[in-house]
């Protein structure tokens, strides 16, 4: 059995999303899913979630994600490394 048995639901990553860019610098998604995990938890099964829900914030208008530095347009953008920070 995984460590993440019993996921977050989409609330729970929503608010440790928001919470993470909330201070005004732009984090990773694997930032906000250490975050989430806590220290010395298995966090790797959680990125693909948070990158999900990430896009689902980025649409309602409250995060950008931001590729090479900059804001990416549409979902499809949403590859490789990137990083989210609160919309300005």
């Amino acid at each position: 059995m995984s460590e993440y048995e019993k996921a977050p639901d989409n609330d729970a990553l929503d608010a440790a999303i928001l919470a993470a860019v909330s201070a005004g610098r732009s984090v990773s998604p694997s930032d906000v899913a250490v975050a989430l995990a806590g220290p010395g938890k298995a966090w790797q099964g959680l990125l693909p979630k948070i990158r999900a829900r990430a896009l689902v914030l980025m649409a309602e208008g409250k995060i950008e994600v931001l590729r090479k530095g900059k804001p990416i347009a549409d979902a499809a953008d949403m590859r490789g490394v990137v990083r989210l920070r609160a919309k300005s």
